[in-house]
């Protein structure tokens, strides 16, 4: 196991790090509770997945005179839930986005991220947006809003959740979000796009030292961001492209197509029940917009049938700054579909199982929300680094098989009886479920 990357490695270093969190309470000699407390109860409900953590440590607490908040999340005194809310509420969330570099950091360091990379060493980043609180009532400064067609106004927060992603892998590992915030407009693509160029502003130099490909759906293939990202250095773009969005393109596509432009390759695969038959086609150097600065991207498009029956199974398209050849198309395909890992091994995970990303934990006046949502995936961030490089708690998750089962045990038994550490809360698990530890 990286020994940087320890349960109790990571929460050192998280109390050090939010004990610099800025206070905006008037100074005063009653104060009891401290920022970096409510910071790290707020992190550890979302990391045992359990909105009654706090309550139960609590109860524990007035009990035994001990509680886990204390022995596993270094947190000295637990404010209620009201206190929590009041002193996280001023904190922008951006002073949180360090941590991700940090756990990043120990990947890379332990040899962990290597296996993300993919085609020409790259890294594959997949972006997306996600509204994570919606309401017809519930509302901040920095909400955005909607009428629907009865006037009703609706009130949500919405963020890009950039992550990284590999074909062959089942883990993501979410980046710091970007926050679609009023000012960016009204159209939900203006929006969006307007977040990535400031995620892109504040992220992109972190890659300097390596390549990245980025992932996206057919709202990101536009001239200014693709023209963004291949005028910097090794970085590159895979994002789908339909018709409809870019008819100079795809003109350019049919007359190239007429004289015999555009590049057709077959591949046969079988999958274990049936022959799939791959047709890829590819042309380079097209124009993305019609317009005389038209930025030149290459185009590549896969099509899957069943052998058999000729029914169509999968068909997209896609622009890149890849070069494409038969060599390689198969390859920049692939990684385009990858982009899907983002709504599957991400936000589906995040809704739907265990985190609760749609649950109002507080909603606040001013960054609250975000605050909170921004903890949250930096919680899963860390669970997704535990399995990566924790031998035991990989062990523990595999022997558990059920997602839920690991925190369904980490709750029961969190709330009965006070650990150590988490060193000693994983080996009572092993021992109940008589597997070997790893060796030290």
């Amino acid at each position: 196991m990286s020994k940087r990357l320890s349960l109790s490695k990571i929460i050192g270093y998280c109390r050090k790090s939010w004990e610099t969190l800025p206070d905006f309470r008037k100074p005063n000699n009653n104060t009891q509770y401290a920022i970096v407390d409510a910071a790290l109860a707020a992190f550890s409900v979302f990391f045992m997945q359990s909105p009654s953590f706090l309550a139960h440590q609590r109860d524990m607490e007035r009990r035994k005179g001990r509680d886990n908040a204390k022995t596993l999340f270094g947190i000295e005194k637990i404010p209620s839930d009201n206190q929590l809310r009041s002193l996280l509420d001023p904190v922008r969330p951006d002073h949180f986005y360090p941590n991700y570099d940090w756990v990043l950091d120990g990947l890379e360091d332990n040899g962990h991220l290597k296996s993300f990379h993919s085609y020409q060493d790259t890294l594959l980043v997949a972006f997306d947006g996600v509204t994570y609180h919606s309401s017809t009532a519930i509302h901040c400064d920095n909400c955005s809003q909607r009428s629907d067609s009865q006037g009703t106004t609706h009130y949500y927060h919405s963020a890009i959740t950039p992550v990284i992603v590999h074909p062959d892998s089942p883990h993501v590992l979410p980046l710091p979000p970007e926050f679609i915030v009023p000012q960016d407009g009204h159209e939900k693509q203006d929006c969006e796009r307007a977040a990535v160029k400031r995620w892109l502003t504040q992220q992109q130099s972190r890659f300097a030292p390596s390549s990245v490909t980025y992932l996206g759906d057919d709202l990101y293939a536009n001239q200014p961001l693709c023209q963004r990202i291949a005028e910097t250095e090794r970085q590159f773009f895979v994002f789908v492209c339909k018709p409809d969005s870019h008819v100079g393109l795809y003109r350019e596509l049919e007359l190239l197509t007429k004289v015999g432009g555009v590049t057709t390759h077959q591949t046969r695969r079988w999958n274990g029940r049936y022959a799939e038959i791959f047709t890829y086609r590819f042309a380079n150097r097209l124009p993305l917009r019609t317009s005389e600065d038209a930025l030149m991207v290459n185009w590549c498009e896969v099509t899957i049938t069943h052998e058999k029956t000729g029914e169509i199974l999968f068909k997209n398209a896609w622009a890149t700054n890849h070069c494409l050849s038969v060599q390689t198309v198969a390859t920049i395909t692939r990684i385009g579909r990858t982009r899907w890992k983002i709504e599957n091994e991400n936000i589906n995970i995040l809704k739907n199982h265990g985190y609760h990303l749609e649950h109002n934990f507080g909603h606040g006046d001013q960054h609250l929300a975000t605050v909170l949502f921004t903890l949250n995936l930096f919680a899963f961030l860390i669970h997704t680094a535990q399995h990566l490089s924790n031998d035991l708690y990989r062990l523990l998750r595999d022997a558990l098989v059920v997602r839920r089962t690991f925190f369904n045990d980490l709750k029961a038994l969190t709330r009965y009886f006070v650990f150590d550490g988490w060193d000693h809360l994983f080996s009572v698990i092993a021992d109940g479920l008589e597997v070997s530890l790893p060796p030290p």
